[in-house]
């Protein structure tokens, strides 16, 4: 598994979870892995024109996964190694009133593992209250952002 990341601090972060990092603005995809391999599992938090980069990484038949999908993508690369996307948009049931009963008992059952202590959230050590979440939102655009960026009401 590899994710992207763009500092120093987001790359120790995913390297201690257990996954390969890689600082998406320095390395070259060739940099990182060799053509003839490639990677199993690809999570691409980054989007954009660094989808192209994880296609290339990615090995055949892999599962690439994406929470930032706001680009229009030649998927050739993924269709011609038989590689599986995944667009993950969390807002989907709420947004279209679509299977929020089903969305619904997912989030219970991820409050159910966050109470049992079996997963615990990256949260950014800056706390913003109600009144700064224009702050708020330029920590999470800038970049610099380490896990959730939270606003306290």
């Amino acid at each position: 598994v590899f994710a992207t990341g763009t500092g120093d601090a987001q790359l120790s972060l995913i390297d201690s979870l257990g996954a390969k990092s890689i600082g998406f603005k320095t390395e070259a995809v060739d940099d990182y892995f060799t053509k003839s391999m490639g990677f199993d599992v690809v999570f691409d938090s980054v989007g954009g024109a660094n989808m192209s980069n994880s296609f290339e990484a990615a090995a055949r038949d892999a599962q690439i996964a994406t929470t930032v999908s706001l680009r229009e993508l030649d998927l050739i690369p993924a269709h011609f190694k038989g590689r599986s996307v995944y667009v993950i948009f969390m807002l989907v049931p709420m947004l279209h009133d679509y299977k929020r009963e089903a969305h619904g008992a997912i989030l219970a059952n991820l409050a159910e593992v966050i109470d049992a202590g079996e997963l615990k959230p990256v949260l950014d050590d800056h706390d913003f209250k109600l009144a700064e979440v224009g702050n708020a939102y330029d920590r999470l655009t800038s970049g610099h952002a380490i896990g959730k960026v939270v606003i306290s009401i």
